[in-house]
C-alpha cells in the first residue's frame, strides 16, 4: 500500500517534469520548500536524467530548482514573519513541525547567523523548514533569499548531477533497473517512516 503511494508520487513528479520541463522542476521544488514533504531527492535526479536526453541543460535544471526553492520559501518566511510562534503553536502539528523543530532551527541561526540559511539549504529535512524560523527571527530579506538561492543552487547541482551520472549509465544498469527502482521505493519508505516518527515524537515532547 505504502509502496504504491510512493510509486504514485514518483510517477506524478516525473509526469509534471515531462509535461512542464524546467518550469515543472521549479514548481515541484517550490512545493517542497512550502513545508510539504515532496523530496527534492526524487525531483532533481530525474531532471538530471532528462539532461542526458537533451531535454534541457544541467545549468537550467539546477537554476530552476534553486529558483523554485526561493519561490516556495516566500510564504513560509512571511508566515513566520507576521504570525511567528503563534502559528507554530496552533497549526505546526498539522505540518509535523514542533516547537522542538523550531528550536533546532533557532540554534542554527544563533550559531551561524545569516550563514545558517546558506548551510541549511544543503541539509536534508532542515532545508525544508528553515524559512519559518527565518521569518520569525525577522531575518533580513536580502540575505535570507540570497543565501537560500545560493545554497539551493549547490544542492540542485549536486542532485541533478547524480541524475546525469545515472542517465549516462542507463544501458549498463538496465538489467538492474527494476531492482534499483524497488530500492528507491524502500529507501524512501524507510526515510519517510523515520521522518514522521521523529516529528511526531517532537510534537509529543513539545
Amino acid at each position: 500500500m505504502i509502496e504504491n503511494i510512493i510509486l504514485a508520487v514518483v510517477n506524478w513528479i516525473q509526469a509534471v517534469i515531462n509535461h512542464l520541463g524546467v518550469f515543472g522542476v521549479a514548481l515541484l521544488m517550490a512545493i517542497e520548500s512550502c513545508n510539504i514533504p515532496l523530496p527534492s531527492e526524487a525531483i532533481l535526479p530525474f531532471a538530471g536524467y532528462l539532461v542526458t536526453k537533451g531535454v534541457f541543460s544541467i545549468h537550467a535544471a539546477a537554476f530552476f530548482g534553486a529558483l523554485g526553492c526561493v519561490l516556495g520559501s516566500i510564504p513560509s518566511y512571511y508566515i513566520g514573519y507576521y504570525k511567528g510562534r503563534e502559528f507554530i503553536e496552533k497549526y505546526g502539528k498539522y505540518f509535523l513541525v514542533s516547537k522542538k523543530d523550531l528550536q533546532i532551527a533557532d540554534k542554527w541561526v544563533d550559531r551561524y547567523g545569516d550563514w545558517a540559511f546558506f548551510i541549511c539549504r544543503m541539509l536534508p529535512v532542515i532545508r525544508t523548514f528553515i524559512s519559518l524560523p527565518a521569518g520569525i527571527l525577522k531575518a533580513k530579506k536580502r540575505f535570507f533569499f540570497t543565501f537560500t538561492f545560493l545554497g539551493s543552487l549547490i544542492w540542485s547541482y549536486l542532485l541533478v548531477f547524480v541524475g546525469v551520472k545515472l542517465g549516462e549509465n542507463t544501458q549498463t544498469l538496465k538489467h538492474l533497473w527494476h531492482k534499483f527502482d524497488a530500492l528507491i521505493i524502500i529507501v524512501c519508505f524507510v526515510l519517510g517512516i523515520i521522518y514522521i516518527y521523529h516529528h511526531i515524537k517532537n510534537l509529543k515532547e513539545s
